[in-house]
């Protein structure tokens, strides 16, 4: 966040808990990123191992359909501009972004 703001952007930010992403905008993100969904999953939660994820990491569908209804498995933050969004980890990963 703060790299952002001291180059000018002041962000917008969407709690992901209060307004949770559906399937559809998390697949957006994904290709925007670059990224299949088992990169940006969090895969230490405990909500991860209960739903016995590890072994569906291979699997999109199954992935998108738990991150949408157990938002803490989204990593974050997720950084957008325009058609490209980055994995705010580690925070210069932004950098790429910024002109």
């Amino acid at each position: 966040m703060q790299i952002l703001r001291d180059h000018g952007i002041d962000p917008t930010l969407i709690n992901y808990l209060l307004t949770p992403l559906d399937e559809n905008t998390l697949r957006d993100l994904s290709q925007k990123m670059g990224i299949p969904p088992r990169e940006f999953i969090r895969k230490k939660e405990t909500i991860f191992k209960e739903l016995s994820l590890k072994d569906q990491l291979g699997k999109d569908d199954i992935l998108f359909r738990n991150m949408a209804a157990h938002p803490k498995l989204i990593e974050r933050p997720i950084i957008v501009k325009g058609e490209k969004a980055v994995l705010g980890r580690p925070p210069e990963r932004v950098l790429e972004l910024l002109p």
